[in-house]
């Protein structure tokens, strides 16, 4: 079993870097249905990351279908600027790393043809190799997090419909912080409802399909446990990884796209 990611030394080359910034329009949109995505790094995506000789990693720059960019779908940029959402979707935000495909642009394209018209929203926020205490009230990325997402909504018409969570890896290495892990999402979950106002903020969050063999299921059983309202579990186990049994592959994430899409789907959005 490989280490977390936290020993992971390459940097991501940033979109920002890469694009022509003259040749993206200023987007002004409105009436966007904004999703929050955030956790650790099979959030920010690691499908098509290879590993070359002397440790270089690199993303292998395919994009599937269901990943494609569209019109209708934009990303809330490092520089909290609206701008066309396009894979690698964190490569402003997990920085530290090499980022490939994760779920948000499969889970994006599959609401998008089942919800039918409207623009969409993604926010961008997970960082690898992350604990959740990390993530805790007036923490460094927990307040990033809660002002890109206030930014966000500031957007004329624009509402907040859901954060996607997947995060719990790095806390499955000692027992303590797999059995505290109950106790610090829940806290999490209250502490993003009140800071957004948004008392029954939809959260999906899934159930780690990797992890320290030792207490893994500790962190999966506390987060299927998670009795909240509006609170809805997707389970990533069993979903393809990559070799270093850690990240998911780039199929994997397109499916775990869709499962997320379809718990927002059917517990979220009344049927037509």
């Amino acid at each position: 079993m490989s280490t977390i990611e936290t020993q992971e030394q390459s940097a991501n080359p940033s979109l920002l870097e890469a694009t022509d910034m003259s040749t993206i329009p200023d987007l002004n949109p409105s009436d966007l249905h904004i999703f929050i995505l955030s956790g650790q790094s099979n959030m920010a995506g690691r499908g098509g990351v290879i590993r070359h000789p002397h440790n270089h990693k690199q993303w292998d720059g395919i994009v599937p279908p269901e990943c494609r960019s569209d019109p209708s779908i934009l990303r809330l940029s490092a520089h909290l600027r609206w701008e066309p959402a396009a894979e690698p979707l964190h490569a402003d935000i997990d920085t530290g790393k090499v980022c490939g495909v994760g779920p948000g642009m499969s889970f994006a394209n599959a609401v998008r043809q089942h919800a039918g018209g409207g623009m969409m929203g993604l926010v961008p926020c997970a960082v690898g190799g992350t604990a959740i205490k990390e993530w805790a009230r007036g923490e460094k990325l927990y307040e990033e997090m809660v002002e890109r997402a206030r930014e966000s909504a500031k957007t004329k018409g624009s509402e907040i419909k859901a954060l996607l969570w997947y995060q719990g890896e790095s806390d499955a290495l000692t027992e303590h912080d797999a059995e505290s892990y109950r106790v610090n999402m829940e806290k999490l979950i209250h502490n993003v409802r009140e800071d957004l106002h948004l008392p029954s903020l939809p959260i999906i969050q899934v159930a780690i399909a990797s992890g320290d063999e030792r207490y893994i299921e500790k962190v999966r059983e506390a987060q299927k446990s998670i009795d909240l309202p509006k609170v809805v579990c997707v389970d990533a186990k069993g979903l393809q990884l990559k070799e270093d049994n850690l990240h998911l592959t780039t199929e994997a994430q397109v499916q775990l796209g869709r499962m997320l899409a379809d718990a927002y789907l059917s517990h979220y959005v009344a049927a037509p």
